[in-house]
């Protein structure tokens, strides 16, 4: 069975940093991780950066660009995201989504979340 678990969360100062990762329990022969939402208290789930095709372009939420920046470790599969210059208002958990390839086709995959706090 096919999981995502998320970490690097944690309490961080407005302006500081985090870096949250995604281990995919397979290998990107059966799954592909494609990108990173979160959802604040009160709120719904939204994208924060996305990219859904292997060797596809890679989309930010306008309130993260410049700020936050996806990476990969294939052989790993794993998922990074790189958050700079956090404010309180990215607030969230949040989570990790894969789909399915091969064997797992049209399969949708979410990680449990990694709670981040942004505060003073």
């Amino acid at each position: 069975q096919v999981q995502l678990v998320e970490s690097g969360g944690g309490l961080v100062q407005p302006g500081g940093s985090l870096r949250l990762s995604c281990v995919a329990s397979t290998s990107i022969f059966s799954v592909w991780p494609t990108g990173w939402y979160r959802q604040a208290p009160g709120k719904e789930r939204e994208m924060v950066v996305s990219s859904p095709d292997v060797g596809g372009s890679t989309t930010y939420a306008d309130s993260v660009k410049g700020r936050f920046t996806m990476s990969r470790d294939n052989a790993r599969n794993t998922l990074f995201l790189q958050m700079n210059r956090l404010k309180p208002e990215d607030t969230a958990v949040y989570y990790c989504r894969a789909r399915g390839i091969g064997r797992n086709e049209g399969m949708d995959y979410w990680g449990k979340g990694t709670l981040v706090t942004v505060s003073s």
